[in-house]
């Protein structure tokens, strides 16, 4: 029973580390204040979890957990989380901060669902199948946000339309302004491509884990990484001053086609996508 709440922590840890990173990448690229706290004050509550799971195991094995490899990774996860913790509070180096915890989210999905640490788990069947649903959550919310960014799209087009011709209508009052929805778009990529970074690192390490045989070069994992790219793109033009007003807008909705593309196409292509 101990050994099935120890791995359900580790699941909540990695979902809340996420979380924090998706805040971070929001405040990252905004300035958002809201975003800043909370992915701290949620990323303090994950270092105090893999404190607790560090004294736990030093408790337990009457030594350092440094001796194979998955201890290691879980050790360097914790430094990574705890440099990133000491940046942010005393040197306020945000940049440095949101990167460590890129490379620290990563190991320490990585350590909770690497192939050993299933292989010891006593509900290792459990952890596949939960990390390939927290793999296709966060994929779904991704296609979500991109989705929200693509209907703002369409009313900042509509909008800019009606201004340009100056006909005004009894449905023009109802409409946001051109201002709200860039800020739409914009927030809906701030958190789209986050959720959709999560949902790869996630998806690979699945794959990893649960397949005998599987390839990078498969359509779906092709297919994501360079939606993940297109967006990536499309955000940093955006910052960059490069895409504005009706480019950027056309943008999302370009970019949105690709979505429904990768989403049906891709699966279809897909070697073992084929659930979707």
């Amino acid at each position: 029973m101990a050994d099935m709440v120890m791995a359900r922590l580790h699941e909540v840890m990695v979902v809340l580390y996420a979380v924090s990173l998706v805040f971070y990448f929001i405040d990252y690229l905004n300035k958002d204040t809201f975003a800043h706290r909370s992915a701290f004050w949620i990323l303090t509550v994950v270092y105090f979890l893999q404190t607790f799971f560090l004294v736990m195991y030093i408790y337990e094995w009457k030594r350092f957990p440094v001796l194979t490899l998955f201890e290691g990774i879980y050790f360097y996860a914790w430094l990574l989380i705890t440099l990133s913790i000491i940046l942010h509070l005393f040197y306020k180096v945000n940049h440095a901060v949101f990167f460590l915890n890129v490379i620290g989210f990563i190991f320490m999905t990585i350590h909770t669902f690497g192939p050993v640490q299933i292989e010891q788990s006593p509900i290792g069947e459990a952890l596949i199948s939960e990390l390939l649903f927290i793999h296709i959550t966060f994929a779904i919310l991704s296609y979500a946000a991109f989705a929200m960014s693509f209907v703002f799209s369409i009313l900042y087009l509509l909008v800019y339309k009606v201004l340009k011709k100056k006909k005004w209508t009894k449905q023009f009052s109802r409409l946001p302004s051109l201002h709200q929805t860039d800020l739409g778009m914009k927030a809906s990529l701030y958190t789209g491509i986050p959720f959709l970074f999560v949902s790869l690192v996630l998806g690979v390490q699945w794959a990893i884990v649960a397949l005998d045989v599987w390839s990078f070069l498969d359509m779906k994992i092709i297919g994501s990484f360079i939606l993940l790219a297109v967006y990536g793109s499309v955000l940093i033009l955006k910052r960059s001053g490069k895409l504005t007003g009706n480019d950027f807008a056309w943008a999302n909705v370009f970019a949105f086609l690709f979505v429904i593309i990768n989403f049906f196409l891709g699966s279809k292509l897909s070697e073992f996508h084929f659930w979707l």
